[in-house]
């Protein structure tokens, strides 16, 4: 049975969307039943996404690069250093936007408890900052997404245009010089787009790993970007265009 879902999984993941006909003619073997069993059992574990007439794609779903779970247990070392190297931005008394995401929620348990305000998209973002005092922490409003434990939507964006905010602490999914940053999600895309636009500063948080990655939504380009944050890896030739742009690396 085991064997069988996890062949499940890596066909939907190869595919994005697979139908439940595509699905009975790649199992003949397997009752109809059985399918639908294994689906939704999948579906609990988040390892798939149930849609109607099949599967999709944890990863088509949530707009990024896997679920936050497996995400967080990656790079620990290199996201704990951008978290370290970004608290020397922080202010106190000023505004901040922090996207959701595992490198986010990393800098955002790193945070002092300093006077600001602080909005978040991300969850697990808001559950590091309820451990501080002082700041005032907003929790942006939207669609929930279980899979990346975050919120957005046009609720989100629509929150946002009403709000400015000193400095934009914007997660990365990937960077490529075609793309630019992107992200698996129009909804995503959209969240950080409002945010880029209402921020005086833009503060990129990524690891040397996010380079060379494509995804579907375009966010913005390097030139959008004020000051990026990484861990020392980064390979010369994005060094060489961050500087072309006028973008300050740490």
């Amino acid at each position: 049975m085991e064997e069988r879902r996890d062949a499940i999984v890596e066909l939907v993941n190869a595919r994005g969307t697979v139908s439940f006909r595509q699905l009975k003619e790649a199992f003949p073997n397997v009752s109809e039943m059985t399918l639908r069993t294994d689906l939704k059992a999948l579906d609990a574990e988040g390892r798939i996404v149930r849609i109607h007439g099949g599967a999709r794609s944890v990863e088509q779903i949530i707009g990024t690069d896997g679920m936050l779970s497996t995400r967080t247990a990656k790079n620990i070392d290199a996201k704990n250093l951008i978290a370290r190297k970004a608290l020397s931005l922080i202010q106190p008394n000023t505004t901040v936007f922090l996207d959701s995401g595992s490198t986010t929620t990393a800098f955002a348990g790193a945070l002092p408890d300093k006077d600001m305000l602080i909005f978040t998209s991300g969850l697990t973002c808001a559950a590091e900052l309820a451990h501080l005092e002082r700041p005032t922490t907003y929790l942006v409003g939207g669609k929930f997404n279980r899979y990346s434990m975050s919120v957005n939507g046009s609720s989100s964006v629509d929150a946002i245009k009403g709000l400015a905010f000193d400095q934009y602490f914007m997660g990365v999914t990937g960077y490529s010089p075609k793309t630019g940053f992107a992200c698996g999600s129009s909804d995503e895309a959209s969240l950080k787009r409002a945010c880029i636009e209402h921020a005086d500063e833009v503060i990129a948080l990524m690891d040397s790993s996010k380079v060379g990655v494509r995804s579907t939504f375009s966010v913005c380009g390097l030139d959008r970007v004020d000051i990026i944050v990484s861990d020392g890896n980064l390979p010369e030739e994005f060094l060489q265009a961050c500087a072309t742009n006028g973008v300050e690396v740490l």
